[in-house]
């Protein structure tokens, strides 16, 4: 099954992705067993945001053998995790914007999204591999040179839209089991089997849960093999096999519409 969040008369609804139409729900498939249809839109009108908007956003880097040998730093021996903001996110087909004054590299990341389905603590791995609700796409979008001058990841990874996630949520996909594809302009710049981490999304559940009560809607974010430079007038499609196509265009501030 496949749940997103569109725009509809200027307020997000839930809804069930078909082929060709949207079904709105009534409420939220994460918050709610009783939710029915109360309408239908045409999948080519839907205004897609992100599919879902995460209480806590957590974020995973160097899990990827590949990009911690090009980064040449250690191997982690655990689970550990960052946040990011949810100002940062933004939907399919939504532009990325690249500030005015960032300067340098300016980079994409594709990465595999788990989202929570419940209230999670202290959890087995069984427990967390039963509390992903479903998994979704995101794309890691980084201003190196803020990256490097700043203390903290404040606005280099936070800046307004530089985290599209979306389109949806599929809910019945082995996702780990997928390829995942970066795309700028339609060229083919990154491919790799999205299950080749050094941690998978459940260990990091478990190891949060030690500490950190997670809950339905919150999302984590696995992280990357490589990265690719993106700028101002390219398309930027990230493909997990089985969930989807995450598609933004980039414009500089101040161009977008």
């Amino acid at each position: 099954m496949r749940y997103a969040r569109i725009s509809v008369g200027g307020r997000a609804v839930w809804g069930r992705v078909g082929k060709h139409d949207v079904e709105l729900l009534s409420g939220s498939p994460l918050d709610e067993t009783d939710v029915h249809v109360i309408g239908t839109v045409p999948r080519a009108r839907a205004q897609w945001l992100p599919p879902v908007l995460p209480s806590v956003f957590y974020a995973v880097g160097m899990n990827y053998p590949r990009h911690i040998e090009h980064a040449g730093v250690a191997t982690p021996e655990r689970p550990e995790v960052g946040y990011r903001a949810n100002n940062a996110l933004t939907g399919h087909l939504t532009p990325i914007v690249k500030p005015a004054e960032v300067t340098g590299r300016f980079e994409a990341e594709p990465e595999l999204v788990a989202v929570i389905g419940r209230t999670l603590r202290h959890a087995t791995h069984d427990e967390a591999r039963t509390s992903v609700f479903g998994w979704t796409i995101g794309n890691d979008v980084s201003a190196r040179t803020w990256q490097h001058q700043d203390r903290t990841f404040w606005r280099s990874k936070n800046s307004d839209t530089f985290k599209p996630m979306g389109p949806w949520i599929e809910t019945d996909v082995d996702a780990l089991a997928q390829t995942t594809t970066l795309r700028v302009n339609g060229e083919t710049r990154a491919e790799f089997p999205t299950g080749d981490m050094v941690f998978d999304p459940f260990d990091y559940i478990v190891e949060i849960t030690k500490h950190i009560t997670l809950h339905s809607g919150d999302v984590l974010w696995m992280g990357a093999e490589s990265v690719c430079p993106i700028e101002p007038g390219d398309t930027v499609d990230v493909e997990i096999g089985g969930i989807g196509v995450l598609s933004n265009p980039v414009l500089l501030e101040g161009n977008q519409p």
